[in-house]
Protein backbone atom coordinates (compact mmCIF):
# COMPACT_ATOMS: atom_id res chain seq x y z
CA UNK A 1 0.00 0.00 0.00
CA UNK A 2 1.41 3.42 -0.91
CA UNK A 3 0.90 5.99 1.78
CA UNK A 4 -0.78 9.24 0.87
CA UNK A 5 1.36 12.17 1.85
CA UNK A 6 -0.27 15.21 3.45
CA UNK A 7 -0.55 18.43 1.52
CA UNK A 8 2.58 19.73 3.24
CA UNK A 9 5.45 17.56 4.35
CA UNK A 10 8.28 19.02 6.48
CA UNK A 11 10.98 20.23 4.14
CA UNK A 12 13.72 18.13 5.71
CA UNK A 13 11.83 14.87 6.17
CA UNK A 14 10.52 14.84 2.62
CA UNK A 15 13.93 13.60 1.49
CA UNK A 16 13.54 10.58 3.76
CA UNK A 17 9.81 10.00 3.38
CA UNK A 18 10.12 6.81 1.36
CA UNK A 19 12.04 4.98 4.07
CA UNK A 20 9.89 6.46 6.80
CA UNK A 21 6.59 5.38 5.29
CA UNK A 22 7.72 2.05 3.90
CA UNK A 23 7.57 0.48 7.34
CA UNK A 24 3.86 1.14 7.67
CA UNK A 25 2.59 -1.25 5.00
CA UNK A 26 0.72 -4.51 5.32
CA UNK A 27 -1.96 -3.18 7.64
CA UNK A 28 -5.31 -4.75 8.36
CA UNK A 29 -8.16 -2.64 6.87
CA UNK A 30 -10.00 -0.57 9.42
CA UNK A 31 -13.70 -0.03 8.80
CA UNK A 32 -14.48 2.06 11.88
CA UNK A 33 -11.94 4.65 12.87
CA UNK A 34 -11.83 5.94 16.45
CA UNK A 35 -11.92 9.52 17.61
CA UNK A 36 -8.52 10.87 18.58
CA UNK A 37 -7.46 10.33 22.15
CA UNK A 38 -6.38 13.69 23.60
CA UNK A 39 -2.87 13.78 24.94
CA UNK A 40 -2.90 15.59 28.25
CA UNK A 41 0.06 17.89 28.94
CA UNK A 42 2.26 17.03 31.89
CA UNK A 43 1.46 19.11 34.99
CA UNK A 44 3.99 21.82 35.60
CA UNK A 45 5.57 22.63 38.92
CA UNK A 46 5.41 26.18 40.30
CA UNK A 47 9.08 26.69 39.45
CA UNK A 48 8.64 25.88 35.76
CA UNK A 49 8.13 28.58 33.16
CA UNK A 50 5.78 27.34 30.41
CA UNK A 51 7.29 27.47 26.94
CA UNK A 52 5.39 29.71 24.49
CA UNK A 53 3.10 27.64 22.26
CA UNK A 54 2.40 28.24 18.59
CA UNK A 55 -0.66 25.98 18.64
CA UNK A 56 -2.37 23.28 20.68
CA UNK A 57 -4.43 20.27 19.55
CA UNK A 58 -6.49 18.50 22.21
CA UNK A 59 -4.10 19.72 24.87
CA UNK A 60 -0.95 18.72 23.01
CA UNK A 61 1.14 21.74 22.15
CA UNK A 62 3.68 22.73 19.53
CA UNK A 63 6.16 25.19 20.95
CA UNK A 64 6.89 28.41 19.14
CA UNK A 65 10.50 27.29 18.74
CA UNK A 66 9.45 24.04 17.03
CA UNK A 67 7.00 25.90 14.82
CA UNK A 68 9.63 28.46 13.81
CA UNK A 69 12.06 25.68 12.92
CA UNK A 70 9.47 23.95 10.70
CA UNK A 71 8.61 27.27 9.08
CA UNK A 72 12.27 27.97 8.36
CA UNK A 73 12.67 24.54 6.74
CA UNK A 74 9.57 25.09 4.63
CA UNK A 75 10.73 28.53 3.48
CA UNK A 76 14.20 27.20 2.70
CA UNK A 77 12.67 24.46 0.53
CA UNK A 78 10.60 27.00 -1.43
CA UNK A 79 13.40 29.56 -1.70
CA UNK A 80 12.56 33.04 -2.92
CA UNK A 81 9.05 31.97 -3.95
CA UNK A 82 8.01 31.56 -0.31
CA UNK A 83 5.22 33.85 0.85
CA UNK A 84 5.39 34.26 4.64
CA UNK A 85 1.63 34.31 5.22
CA UNK A 86 0.99 31.31 2.97
CA UNK A 87 3.98 29.42 4.38
CA UNK A 88 2.84 30.04 7.95
CA UNK A 89 -0.65 28.76 7.13
CA UNK A 90 0.74 25.67 5.36
CA UNK A 91 3.04 24.77 8.26
CA UNK A 92 0.28 25.37 10.82
CA UNK A 93 -2.20 23.20 8.90
CA UNK A 94 0.28 20.38 8.46
CA UNK A 95 1.34 20.35 12.11
CA UNK A 96 -2.32 20.24 13.15
CA UNK A 97 -3.02 17.40 10.71
CA UNK A 98 -0.01 15.42 11.89
CA UNK A 99 -0.97 15.87 15.53
CA UNK A 100 -4.50 14.68 14.78
CA UNK A 101 -3.16 11.65 12.92
CA UNK A 102 -0.70 10.89 15.71
CA UNK A 103 -3.50 11.11 18.27
CA UNK A 104 -5.60 8.83 16.07
CA UNK A 105 -2.76 6.29 16.15
CA UNK A 106 -2.70 6.57 19.94
CA UNK A 107 -6.41 5.68 19.89
CA UNK A 108 -5.36 2.36 18.36
CA UNK A 109 -2.71 1.94 21.07
CA UNK A 110 -0.01 2.37 18.44
CA UNK A 111 3.08 4.00 19.86
CA UNK A 112 6.55 4.67 18.55
CA UNK A 113 8.82 3.15 21.16
CA UNK A 114 12.56 3.68 21.32
CA UNK A 115 13.27 0.37 19.57
CA UNK A 116 11.13 1.31 16.55
CA UNK A 117 12.57 4.82 16.45
CA UNK A 118 16.14 3.51 16.66
CA UNK A 119 15.47 1.03 13.85
CA UNK A 120 14.19 3.81 11.57
CA UNK A 121 17.16 6.01 12.39
CA UNK A 122 19.48 3.08 11.69
CA UNK A 123 17.81 2.66 8.28
CA UNK A 124 18.21 6.37 7.54
CA UNK A 125 21.83 6.22 8.65
CA UNK A 126 22.46 3.31 6.30
CA UNK A 127 20.80 5.18 3.44
CA UNK A 128 22.98 8.25 4.01
CA UNK A 129 26.11 6.20 4.53
CA UNK A 130 27.18 6.97 8.10
CA UNK A 131 26.14 8.44 11.43
CA UNK A 132 28.22 11.52 10.63
CA UNK A 133 26.30 11.97 7.38
CA UNK A 134 23.00 11.83 9.27
CA UNK A 135 24.29 14.37 11.81
CA UNK A 136 25.37 16.65 8.97
CA UNK A 137 21.96 16.24 7.30
CA UNK A 138 20.18 17.12 10.56
CA UNK A 139 22.33 20.21 10.99
CA UNK A 140 21.80 21.32 7.38
CA UNK A 141 18.02 21.11 7.89
CA UNK A 142 17.92 22.85 11.27
CA UNK A 143 17.48 19.78 13.49
CA UNK A 144 19.13 18.83 16.73
CA UNK A 145 19.29 15.14 17.57
CA UNK A 146 16.40 15.62 20.01
CA UNK A 147 14.17 17.63 17.67
CA UNK A 148 14.84 15.21 14.81
CA UNK A 149 13.82 12.23 16.93
CA UNK A 150 10.67 14.07 18.04
CA UNK A 151 9.73 14.99 14.47
CA UNK A 152 10.48 11.49 13.19
CA UNK A 153 8.42 9.94 15.99
CA UNK A 154 5.42 12.06 15.02
CA UNK A 155 5.82 11.31 11.31
CA UNK A 156 5.98 7.56 11.93
CA UNK A 157 2.78 7.65 13.97
CA UNK A 158 0.91 9.92 11.56
CA UNK A 159 2.02 7.80 8.58
CA UNK A 160 0.74 4.68 10.38
CA UNK A 161 -2.64 6.32 10.90
CA UNK A 162 -2.81 7.46 7.28
CA UNK A 163 -2.21 3.88 6.20
CA UNK A 164 -5.03 2.71 8.45
CA UNK A 165 -7.42 5.17 6.79
CA UNK A 166 -6.17 4.23 3.33
CA UNK A 167 -6.60 0.54 4.05
CA UNK A 168 -10.29 1.12 4.84
CA UNK A 169 -11.01 2.26 1.26
CA UNK A 170 -12.49 -0.60 -0.81
CA UNK A 171 -10.75 -1.47 -4.07
CA UNK A 172 -14.08 -1.86 -5.89
CA UNK A 173 -17.00 0.56 -6.18
CA UNK A 174 -20.12 1.28 -8.17
CA UNK A 175 -18.99 2.93 -11.40
CA UNK A 176 -20.51 4.33 -14.56
CA UNK A 177 -19.19 4.46 -18.11
CA UNK A 178 -20.04 7.83 -19.61
CA UNK A 179 -19.82 9.44 -23.01
CA UNK A 180 -20.23 13.21 -23.28
CA UNK A 181 -20.73 16.01 -25.74
CA UNK A 182 -18.77 19.02 -24.48
CA UNK A 183 -19.54 22.49 -25.79
CA UNK A 184 -18.32 25.93 -24.82
CA UNK A 185 -21.35 28.18 -24.97
CA UNK A 186 -24.93 27.82 -23.82
CA UNK A 187 -26.55 28.38 -27.20
CA UNK A 188 -24.59 25.58 -28.88
CA UNK A 189 -25.38 23.25 -25.99
CA UNK A 190 -29.09 23.92 -26.22
CA UNK A 191 -28.97 23.46 -29.99
CA UNK A 192 -27.30 20.05 -29.63
CA UNK A 193 -29.79 19.04 -26.94
CA UNK A 194 -32.65 19.96 -29.28
CA UNK A 195 -31.11 17.76 -32.01
CA UNK A 196 -30.91 14.84 -29.59
CA UNK A 197 -34.51 15.35 -28.58
CA UNK A 198 -35.45 15.35 -32.26
CA UNK A 199 -33.82 11.94 -32.72
CA UNK A 200 -30.19 12.73 -33.65
CA UNK A 201 -27.60 10.04 -32.86
CA UNK A 202 -25.62 10.82 -29.70
CA UNK A 203 -22.52 8.93 -30.84
CA UNK A 204 -22.38 10.81 -34.14
CA UNK A 205 -22.67 14.18 -32.40
CA UNK A 206 -20.05 13.19 -29.81
CA UNK A 207 -17.65 12.24 -32.60
CA UNK A 208 -18.36 15.54 -34.37
CA UNK A 209 -17.32 17.58 -31.33
CA UNK A 210 -14.52 15.23 -30.23
CA UNK A 211 -13.07 13.41 -33.27
CA UNK A 212 -10.16 11.94 -31.26
CA UNK A 213 -11.78 10.63 -28.08
CA UNK A 214 -15.34 10.37 -29.38
CA UNK A 215 -16.46 11.95 -26.09
CA UNK A 216 -15.66 8.80 -24.09
CA UNK A 217 -15.03 9.67 -20.42
CA UNK A 218 -14.40 6.06 -19.42
CA UNK A 219 -15.42 4.52 -16.10
CA UNK A 220 -15.44 6.44 -12.82
CA UNK A 221 -16.83 6.08 -9.27
CA UNK A 222 -18.46 8.68 -7.06
CA UNK A 223 -15.94 11.05 -5.53
CA UNK A 224 -13.48 10.88 -8.42
CA UNK A 225 -14.29 13.78 -10.74
CA UNK A 226 -13.45 17.37 -9.76
CA UNK A 227 -16.93 18.48 -10.87
CA UNK A 228 -19.60 17.02 -8.53
CA UNK A 229 -22.40 18.13 -10.89
CA UNK A 230 -21.11 15.73 -13.55
CA UNK A 231 -21.07 12.80 -11.12
CA UNK A 232 -24.52 13.61 -9.76
CA UNK A 233 -26.02 13.70 -13.23
CA UNK A 234 -24.12 10.62 -14.42
CA UNK A 235 -25.24 8.39 -11.57
CA UNK A 236 -28.85 9.55 -11.93
CA UNK A 237 -29.06 8.28 -15.53
CA UNK A 238 -30.37 4.94 -16.75
CA UNK A 239 -28.34 2.98 -19.32
CA UNK A 240 -28.95 4.51 -22.75
CA UNK A 241 -30.33 7.74 -21.29
CA UNK A 242 -28.77 11.18 -21.90
CA UNK A 243 -28.81 14.13 -19.54
CA UNK A 244 -29.89 17.72 -19.77
CA UNK A 245 -27.19 20.36 -20.29
CA UNK A 246 -24.85 20.56 -17.29
CA UNK A 247 -22.81 23.72 -16.84
CA UNK A 248 -19.38 23.53 -15.18
CA UNK A 249 -16.25 25.65 -15.14
CA UNK A 250 -15.05 23.63 -18.14
CA UNK A 251 -18.09 24.23 -20.32
CA UNK A 252 -21.49 22.72 -21.11
CA UNK A 253 -21.87 18.94 -20.96
CA UNK A 254 -24.47 16.49 -22.18
CA UNK A 255 -23.90 12.97 -20.84
CA UNK A 256 -24.90 9.54 -22.07
CA UNK A 257 -24.76 6.53 -19.74
CA UNK A 258 -23.26 3.59 -21.63
CA UNK A 259 -22.83 1.06 -18.79
CA UNK A 260 -23.13 0.72 -15.02
CA UNK A 261 -21.29 -1.75 -12.77
CA UNK A 262 -22.20 -2.03 -9.07
CA UNK A 263 -18.77 -3.40 -8.03
CA UNK A 264 -16.09 -2.61 -10.60
CA UNK A 265 -12.39 -2.68 -9.62
CA UNK A 266 -11.03 0.84 -9.26
CA UNK A 267 -8.30 2.05 -11.58
CA UNK A 268 -5.04 2.96 -9.79
CA UNK A 269 -5.74 6.66 -10.28
CA UNK A 270 -9.33 6.40 -9.01
CA UNK A 271 -8.22 4.36 -5.99
CA UNK A 272 -5.54 6.92 -5.14
CA UNK A 273 -8.08 9.75 -5.42
CA UNK A 274 -10.55 7.99 -3.13
CA UNK A 275 -7.76 7.25 -0.64
CA UNK A 276 -6.76 10.92 -0.60
CA UNK A 277 -10.41 11.88 -0.16
CA UNK A 278 -10.71 9.44 2.76
CA UNK A 279 -7.69 10.91 4.55
CA UNK A 280 -9.00 14.44 4.04
CA UNK A 281 -12.50 13.48 5.22
CA UNK A 282 -11.01 11.87 8.34
CA UNK A 283 -8.99 14.99 9.10
CA UNK A 284 -11.98 17.27 8.50
CA UNK A 285 -14.10 15.25 10.92
CA UNK A 286 -11.37 15.19 13.56
CA UNK A 287 -10.85 18.94 13.26
CA UNK A 288 -14.55 19.44 13.94
CA UNK A 289 -14.38 17.18 17.00
CA UNK A 290 -11.12 18.57 18.40
CA UNK A 291 -10.04 21.55 20.43
CA UNK A 292 -7.52 23.43 18.32
CA UNK A 293 -6.05 26.70 19.50
CA UNK A 294 -3.59 28.32 17.12
CA UNK A 295 -1.71 31.27 18.60
CA UNK A 296 -3.24 34.65 17.77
Amino acid sequence: MTAVLPKFYPAGLVVLATLLLSGCSGLTPVLSLPSPTPTQPLPSTPSETPLPLALSVNGEGITQAEFNAELARYQAALGKTANLEQATKAVQDDLIDNLLLEQGAQGYKFSVDEALLDSRIAALTAQLGSANALTAWESAHGYSDESFRQSLRREIASAWMRDQIIASVPTTAEQVHIKQILLYNADDAQSVLAKLQAGADFNALAAQYDPVGQGDMGWFPRGYLPEPAIETAAFALQVGQYSAVIQTQVGYHILLLLERDPARPLSPDALLTLQQNAVQAWLTQRRQESTITPAP
